[in-house]
């Protein structure tokens, strides 16, 4: 179990009064949760796994444009030399 309690929690500067996700670094990991619901559930991530996610949000794989069309074969493009 992940002690939450030292998390420093960011906020995106671009989230809404509609809320948004805080992101914070615990140890060696990441969790992630809703800022309307700071009691509620938390997402806990590996740094590898933040730093793929990282990527493919940068890539633009989660546009909307994107996640609406079928799913086809997973195409990476290179990252060496890319700062995350």
């Amino acid at each position: 179990m992940v002690d939450l309690s030292r998390a420093a929690w960011r906020k995106s500067t671009r989230s809404s009064t509609n809320g948004c996700v805080e992101v914070g670094l615990v140890d060696d990991q990441i969790a992630v949760r809703d800022s309307k619901d700071r009691e509620g559930p938390v997402l806990i991530f590996t740094a590898h796994e933040w730093e793929a996610f990282l990527g493919g949000a940068q890539d633009g794989e989660f546009e909307l444009r994107r996640l609406q069309q079928p799913a086809g074969p997973v195409v990476r493009t290179p990252t060496a030399g890319r700062r995350l």
